[in-house]
């Protein structure tokens, strides 16, 4: 009879602790959980909406006349909008627009449409650079807190590594363990029971989702994405040394020169166009290399920056094998460097296959429709976490689960916290704060339960 409690005991306590960190790492990431679900979800269709937010600017009807030079277009666009010339779009298709960026005497960057086949100016909208628009842009902005500069930075990648957590988590709280509970469908039930299944039911469901959007955004953070991005440098598996070897470079780095860049190349230096003998290569003259080395369809080619820059075309299409970084010299229009995804290293490959599916490109709609309702599952998680936390929580209470006065903490969960710690060190640097809160609160209690004694 001694040996039933005895053996539970530390499952108890297990169970307790595991619930506890669930309820805070929800608590700590609910409204950033929401946040990225919603924008996220609609930046899924970035380019479906402003195919129809711009339509009367990124559509033409196609001509059975050839379209006219980009040198001729380039003119047209200046003319209507007078300023730099930052970089040309050439049509993607034969019913598209031509593209072109000027940057205007107020430093202001507007995008002109051109129809490729008359020249005729369609129209401009402000530079939304690779979000496309301006309300795109905003979109892509919320998402990743931008607007709150390296602590928005930082929130972000705390969140993930704590979504990684609430998923690890939420899998040991679901498992039924002979309880009367919702497993692969919810029970016909109502009030807080329902909630609590649908919760775990959609979290079982999606958990895999969920850890493979937060994974594949792990790379843009500041410091978990610059580790592992030394680290796949370090070892070959990212960009393998010496691509710059035989090429000079500058000291700006490509993610700043430029509006998106393999996530791996980011800090790599800018190559710079050799001495000058005489007038840059003429765009047409470009245009036409980029054609005849198979440059996939939707490109953009950026202008040389200053006397030694270089003419830059990229393209991330749909299909990420056709991923592509071309640098040419701005005054002999030769070929200096030419990337495509087989040139990255496995871990190169892998954060750029896992840029594309993370934002919705690899396959297409189907790749949109299941991360739309994984973003939708986030929302719905959220949404019953806090109903079932409302539904449980006494009256001027937290509601968290309470901790026994003989409380200790379990071996695993100690070893689970160091290794979060060293592998998401946000997560580990946020784990210490809630344990001292948590320590705090139990010490406080006991005292005044002894006081009260």
């Amino acid at each position: 009879m001694t040996e039933t409690p005895i053996r539970r005991a530390p499952a108890s306590a297990l169970y307790r602790a595991v619930w506890r960190w669930h309820f805070y790492a929800g608590l700590l990431i609910l409204p950033l959980l929401v946040l990225m679900a919603v924008t996220g979800g609609v930046y899924l269709f970035k380019d479906e909406i402003n195919d129809v937010t711009q339509r009367t600017l990124r559509f033409v009807e196609p001509a059975a006349t050839a379209p006219l030079p980009p040198s001729a277009l380039t003119a047209r666009a200046l003319a209507a909008h007078p300023g730099e010339l930052k970089a040309y779009f050439p049509p993607a298709a034969p019913d598209r627009s031509a593209q072109v960026k000027i940057a205007g005497a107020d430093g202001v960057r507007d995008s002109v449409y051109v129809n490729p086949y008359d020249g005729t100016v369609l129209g401009s909208a402000w530079d939304g650079g690779p979000s496309g628009s301006w309300a795109m842009w905003l979109v892509r902005k919320l998402h990743s807190l931008e607007y709150v500069g390296w602590l928005g930075n930082r929130l972000i990648e705390a969140a993930a590594g704590w979504m990684v957590l609430l998923v690890a988590t939420g899998v040991y709280l679901w498992w039924p363990r002979g309880r009367n509970v919702g497993v692969l469908a919810p029970r016909r039930t109502r009030g807080r029971p329902l909630w609590r299944d649908l919760h775990a039911v959609t979290g079982f469901y999606t958990g895999l989702f969920i850890l493979f959007l937060a994974f594949s955004g792990l790379p843009w953070s500041g410091v978990w994405g610059k580790q592992f991005y030394k680290l796949s440098y370090a070892v070959g598996l990212g960009m393998p040394d010496g691509y710059w070897s035989n090429y000079p470079v500058s000291k700006v780095p490509a993610g700043e020169a430029l509006d998106r860049t393999p996530w791996i190349m980011e800090h790599q230096p800018m190559p710079v166009s050799g001495a000058s003998d005489g007038a840059p290569a003429a765009l047409d003259q470009v245009v036409a290399t980029l054609d005849a080395l198979g440059v996939h369809p939707g490109y953009a080619l950026d202008m040389p920056s200053g006397p030694t820059g270089v003419f830059t075309a990229s393209v991330y299409p749909h299909d990420v094998t056709q991923e592509r970084v071309v640098h040419l010299d701005q005054y002999t229009g030769k070929v200096l460097f030419d990337m495509g995804l087989d040139d990255l290293g496995p871990l190169g490959r892998a954060a750029e296959w896992g840029v594309s599916l993370h934002m919705g490109q690899a396959f297409g709609l189907a790749n949109q429709i299941v991360l739309l309702l994984a973003c939708a599952a986030m929302v719905l998680l959220a949404v019953s976490a806090a109903v079932m936390w409302w539904k449980r929580r006494p009256a001027g209470a937290l509601g968290a689960p309470s901790v026994p006065e003989d409380f200790r903490i379990p071996q695993a969960i100690l070893v689970i916290a160091v290794l979060a710690g060293v592998f998401f060190p946000l997560v580990g640097l946020s784990l210490l704060v809630v344990a001292g809160l948590e320590l705090c609160v139990h010490a406080a209690s006991r005292w005044r339960r002894r006081r009260a004694a």
